[in-house]
C-alpha cells in the first residue's frame, strides 16, 4: 500500500466473543458493522464503515491464545517495507517477538511485536488489492467518525518509548500538555499529522499499552450506549483541546478502547 512507512494501517479487536463484540460496537458506534460470520478458514471478522470501508478487523481468542497469556484488546498494525528485518531491529532495541513473520494469503506479511516497554503491536508489510498498486489504507483519520482518530501509549519510560517509535517509524515528538502530578502528554506526528501521543502509564494500569479513540458523531449518545450495552466507563466525557469530548472505556469482554467526538 501507499502509506508512509510507519503508519497505523489497520487495528485488529481481540475477543473471545466475536457475537458478543459485534452486538456491544454495532450499536455503540454509530454506522459500524461487524460482521456476523467470519469470510475465511480463520474467524477473523471485518469491521465495516457505513461508507463502505473497513475499519479494522475482529480476531476470536481460542482457548489456546488464552492459555498462552492472550487477552482481549484493541491492537494496531503498523505498516513497514520489511516484516522481518523490522522485528530483528526491534529485538535489537529492546523489543520481543510475540508471533513471527508470517505471509497471510491475498494480505501480506505480519509479524506481532512488542516495544522496549512491554506494549504489543503488529508489523505489516500489506499485498495491495489487485489492480490498485497506490491503494492507501484509511483506517486511521484525524477528524473522521467511524475511524480511529487518535493513538495514545501509556508508557513506563515516556523518554525510551519516544525514542523507539521515532527511531524505528519515523515519527517525531514535538510539543506537550501538563498533566500536573501525572507528568507530561507528549504528541507524536507523523510527517506533519499529529497522530497521538505518549503518556506516562497510570498506577492502574498494569502495563503499557496502547488505546485508540474511536470517531463517534455524539459523545454522550455513544457513551451512553456503552454503558447500556454492558461496557464501563473509565474516564469521561472530558472536554480536550479544539472542543470535542474523549472518554475511555472497557467493553463486555475485557478490552479498553477510547472515543472521541463532539457533544451534541
Amino acid at each position: 500500500m501507499a502509506n508512509p512507512a510507519g503508519s497505523f494501517i489497520w487495528y485488529e479487536l481481540m475477543t473471545p466473543d466475536p457475537a458478543g463484540s459485534k452486538r456491544f460496537y454495532d450499536a455503540v458506534v454509530a454506522g459500524w458493522t461487524i460482521e456476523a460470520q467470519p469470510s475465511g478458514d480463520m474467524d477473523y471478522r471485518m469491521i465495516t464503515r457505513s461508507d463502505g470501508g473497513n475499519s479494522g478487523g475482529v480476531l476470536r481468542l481460542t482457548e489456546e491464545m488464552q492459555g498462552h497469556g492472550a487477552r482481549p484488546c484493541w491492537l494496531g498494525y503498523l505498516g513497514v517495507s520489511d516484516v522481518d528485518a523490522a522485528v530483528a531491529r526491534v529485538e535489537e532495541d529492546g523489543g520481543r517477538t510475540l508471533m513471527p513473520g508470517h505471509d497471510i494469503r491475498g494480505v501480506g506479511r505480519i509479524a506481532m511485536v512488542t516495544d522496549p516497554d512491554g506494549a504489543p503491536f503488529y508489523l505489516m508489510t500489506p499485498t495491495a488489492p489487485a489492480g490498485r498498486p497506490d491503494a492507501e489504507s484509511d483506517v486511521f483519520s484525524v477528524d473522521r467518525p467511524q475511524h480511529v482518530r487518535w493513538n495514545e501509549l501509556q508508557a513506563s519510560d515516556q523518554d525510551r518509548s519516544v525514542a523507539f517509535y521515532t527511531r524505528h517509524f519515523g515519527w517525531r515528538q514535538e510539543g506537550d500538555m501538563d498533566m500536573g502530578d501525572f507528568g507530561s502528554y507528549r504528541f507524536l506526528y507523523q510527517g506533519e499529522t499529529m497522530i497521538g501521543a505518549i503518556m506516562p502509564r497510570m498506577p492502574q494500569v498494569p502495563q503499557a499499552a496502547w488505546t485508540f479513540y474511536i470517531g463517534v458523531g455524539d459523545i454522550d449518545r455513544t457513551a451512553d450506549g456503552a454503558r447500556a450495552g454492558g461496557g464501563t466507563i473509565l474516564h469521561g466525557p472530558s472536554e480536550i483541546p479544539g472542543g470535542e469530548y474523549s472518554l475511555t472505556a472497557v467493553d463486555p469482554q475485557g478490552a479498553v478502547f477510547g472515543l472521541v467526538g463532539p457533544r451534541k
